[in-house]
């Protein structure tokens, strides 16, 4: 396996594991893979305005660990090695929750 990490206009934003590149490529130009960018948020902005700019690149050995931790203290017993699982590196939420808890 290796680590792979998502940068915006050059900011690490997010890490994963894939088999290669070309399967870590794969993933990073997925189509639901960019449309989640746009809707979580960080710092109460979204993480992508689908304007900045994307790069994928070798993940730092810090980045790999924080993605490795993460696979550690996973609690869902149906998640394999093989499932896709992301790990943002920076503080985010979900926009699309927004409002869900508000009474009529």
């Amino acid at each position: 396996m290796d680590y792979f990490t998502v940068e915006i206009a050059g900011r690490a934003v997010a890490s994963f594991r894939s088999q290669n590149h070309e399967e870590a490529t794969h993933f990073f130009e997925a189509e639901d893979f960019r449309d989640d960018l746009t809707i979580l948020e960080s710092e109460g902005k979204p993480l992508w305005d689908r304007k900045a700019t994307l790069s994928l690149r070798k993940a730092t050995t810090e980045e790999a660990s924080e993605v490795e931790h993460a696979y550690e203290f996973d609690d869902d017993p149906e998640r394999t090695i093989e499932d896709e699982f992301v790990v943002f590196l920076v503080p985010v939420a979900d926009l699309t929750d927004e409002g869900e808890d508000t009474e009529d």
